[in-house]
């Protein structure tokens, strides 16, 4: 196959960027627009940060075939989760599946006053308001862009892998 034309680390560091980028943005357009981020908002943006996190742990690691194994699988697990959470909000919004309108309390509120495990128990019901469409961009939802990007970054990933970047 033929050669990436960037390096492991600045793959690694670009795709890190990306990642980072996404969160930023999601951030400008909640202040510029005024909007509340549902719990399943604020999960897609952290999947996008921790999935950064790799990135960049992974720039700094010798490319050795075991550690680029291990960085497809634990990179392609990341983004998958992404996407499942993103597939679920699309499902929400688009009112595929039955949700109440309100559907629970807020994040800070579930996490301080609820077990670790209960409050993920609600956080993965989509509480929060997850079914109401604040914002689209060429007649895309804000999840809807989340699931493009989660695929993005699978895809990127297994072209690194593929191409034995080094």
């Amino acid at each position: 196959m033929k050669k990436f034309f960037l390096s492991h680390k600045q793959a690694h560091l670009f795709a890190f960027f990306a990642a980072y980028f996404l969160v930023a943005l999601a951030l400008i357009i909640q202040k510029k627009f005024n909007l509340d981020p549902c719990p399943l908002c604020i999960t897609q943006r952290i999947i996008f940060m921790v999935l950064g996190l790799f990135f960049l742990i992974n720039a700094f690691i010798k490319p050795t075939y075991l550690m680029r194994t291990l960085s497809l699988v634990v990179l392609s697990i990341t983004s998958i989760i992404g996407m499942v959470f993103s597939f679920k909000h699309i499902l929400i919004q688009s009112k595929a599946i039955d949700v109440p309108n309100e559907c629970g309390v807020d994040l800070n509120y579930m996490f301080e006053n609820f077990p670790f495990s209960k409050a993920l128990n609600l956080l993965f019901k989509g509480t929060g308001d997850c079914s109401h469409i604040d914002w689209t961009l060429l007649s895309l939802t804000i999840p809807q862009w989340a699931f493009i990007g989660f695929i993005s970054f699978f895809v990127y990933t297994v072209l690194l892998f593929r191409m034995n970047v080094k």
